[in-house]
Formats: structure tokens, C-alpha cells, sequence
């Protein structure tokens, strides 16, 4: 069920969640949480597919506020989903501009679940220092997305410059299956007799980036190198020179890796494209401080060499 309330205000989009749950519209769930996107025009249903794909693991309310600029005339306008509309969750858009153009806690404080985390996202446009924006100062978790910027490497170092505890990046989340592989290629492996190491991806990837930097920052002793890969994937393949033999977990295209051991024929690993309801799934699975990713941008971007190489044959 949808209901539109053009030209509201908060209050009556509350009064209209509490209507529609006395009349039975609204599910029993228990919400765990509330998530808050703060996106732009165009970009609004794709937040929303994603919040309600979460939201099967995380029952919440989601409410999405779209910025339509702050040079129009200052207006709100809502729309209420509930029931099959808005899947697991309870879903509210609201349409700002003007001098509602960015939203706060007065707008949307009456919406809120009482005594429930608050987590913001931002699937596009990355806020200057994400932490001290007036959704930042009320949230618990808040979750960017540099490689949906115009320029990611840029809003990677915005986001490096301002990361305070509570701080996450989806850039980062889409890392977590290739960081388990290689976390358990350098537990069987070991760091004795490795050379270098060499990332190949798009350099212009956060994700890429990221990953360099976390090796970097995991192995201060090894240096680590970026090269430039063909292909759509951010991140397709890890090198590891050692003396007794390379080791490589290659993946340029589709959800299988191909791993090179020394002596070994090749494995083939499952190591699948993150989708983007998958990524924030488990950002909302955790709640607490990514102190890794904390030192990686404070620590390991520094430390890392970004000059490009040229890519070895294998």
C-alpha cells in the first residue's frame, strides 16, 4: 500500500504510519533499527530495492530523504509504503528542497523508532566530513559509497581526512570475500620469503585501493603495488611474489577465482560479485566501530605506494 502526502509535513506522515498500523496495513515485525538514506533524485528506487533486500535479515523502518536541491523553493512532500509494498520494512520517502534541502534530526526526530540504533547511508553524494553532518551527529553506523562519486579516489580521501569511529564505506564491504581468501592464503603460506605483492584492478576503484592499502597496513614489511586490469570487476586478481613460487588468486570475470599454487594445478574458488543489498546487509549485521577499516584509511592509505606498475604475465 502506498499513500502520497504532497505539500506535508512530518508530523502528518507520522500521524499516517500510526493510522495505517491501526488499521492493520503495517506488519508486527519488530524493528531492529532505523535506516536513514540520504540520496539524490534518480536514485531513490535503487536505495529503496537495496533497503528492502536488507531488510529481510534487518526488520527496520527506512526512511529516505531525497535532496532535490537547496536553490528551489523550500517544500516536503511524502510517500508511505507499507505491506507488499515496502517488503520487510516500512518505507518512507520524503522529497525535500529549499531550506529542507538537507535533512536533520528536526525533520525527521518524529520518525524515528524511540530507543532503536540510527544508521545512515549515503548511496550518493558523499557528505565533506561525514561524521559532523546533522545525520552523522545522531547515527550509530554511517555508510558511504565512494565508488558511486563522480570522482571515487577523491571521496576516498575526503572520507580518509574526516574518518571518525561509526565511519564505513561499502567500497570496503565489497573486500570482505577477497580479504577471507587472502587472510587464508597468508595463514598457510606465511609472510616468510615474500618479494611484493601486486593488486590488479581499476585504479580508479576505491575497492582496489582499499585492498592495497589493507596488505600494505596488514604487511608493513612487504611492499605492496597497484596495476591497472582490464575488465569490469574493481579488484581481479592479487599477486604474491615469493621466492619458493608465486602465488595468485585471479577473478577478471564472473563469480569464480582461479588459484595458482606453487607445484598445484589450478583451484577454482568461489569468490562472487557482492551485490549491493548483500553489502549492506552486513553493514547493518554490525553496529559496532570498523576500527580495520579506521587504521587502513588513517594508516595504511598513507603507507601505500599508488604509483601504478606494469602488469606481470603470468
Amino acid at each position: 500500500m502506498i499513500v502520497d502526502l504532497p505539500d506535508t509535513k512530518t508530523s502528518q506522515v507520522a500521524k499516517t504510519l500510526v493510522m495505517l498500523r491501526r488499521e492493520g496495513h503495517v506488519g508486527s515485525n519488530a524493528r531492529v533499527l532505523t535506516l536513514v538514506v540520504s540520496t539524490l533524485p534518480g536514485h531513490e528506487e535503487a536505495a529503496v530495492e537495496a533497503a528492502q533486500a536488507a531488510a529481510r535479515e534487518h526488520p527496520c523502518r527506512v526512511i529516505v530523504v531525497v535532496r532535490e536541491g537547496a536553490d528551489r523553493p523550500t517544500r516536503l512532500s511524502g510517500e508511505v509504503r507499507v505491506g507488499g509494498d515496502a517488503g520487510a520494512s516500512e518505507v518512507i520517502i520524503l522529497r525535500t528542497s529549499g531550506e529542507l534541502n538537507e535533512p536533520d534530526e528536526s525533520l525527521i526526530s518524529a520518525l524515528l523508532l524511540p530507543d532503536d540504533p540510527v544508521v545512515s547511508w549515503w548511496p550518493s553524494g558523499v557528505p565533506e566530513d561525514v561524521s559532523s553532518t546533522p545525520l552523522g551527529v545522531i547515527s550509530q553506523r554511517r555508510i558511504t559509497d565512494a565508488a558511486a562519486e563522480p570522482d571515487p579516489l577523491d571521496a576516498l580521501g575526503r572520507l580518509a581526512a574526516s574518518w571518525r569511529p561509526g565511519d564505513t564505506d561499502l567500497s570496503w564491504t565489497r573486500l570482505t570475500l577477497w580479504r577471507t581468501q587472502l587472510t587464508s592464503i597468508l595463514d598457510q603460506y606465511g609472510t616468510r620469503g615474500l618479494r611484493d605483492i601486486t593488486v590488479h584492478g581499476a585504479l580508479t576503484s576505491p575497492s582496489t585501493v582499499l585492498l592495497a592499502a589493507w596488505l600494505q597496513h596488514q604487511l608493513s614489511a612487504v611492499p605492496v603495488r597497484l596495476a591497472e586490469a582490464e575488465g569490469e570487476a574493481p579488484v581481479q586478481g592479487v599477486r604474491l611474489a615469493r621466492r619458493g613460487g608465486d602465488v595468485e588468486i585471479s577473478r577478471p570475470v564472473g563469480d569464480v577465482a582461479q588459484l595458482y599454487l606453487p607445484g598445484q594445478s589450478v583451484q577454482h574458488v568461489a569468490l562472487p560479485v557482492r551485490t549491493l543489498p548483500a553489502c549492506l546487509a552486513e553493514e547493518l549485521r554490525r553496529l559496532d566501530d570498523d576500527v580495520v577499516l579506521g587504521r587502513v584509511l588513517t594508516h595504511g592509505l598513507p603507507a601505500c605506494n599508488l604509483s601504478p606498475v606494469a602488469p606481470s604475465p603470468r
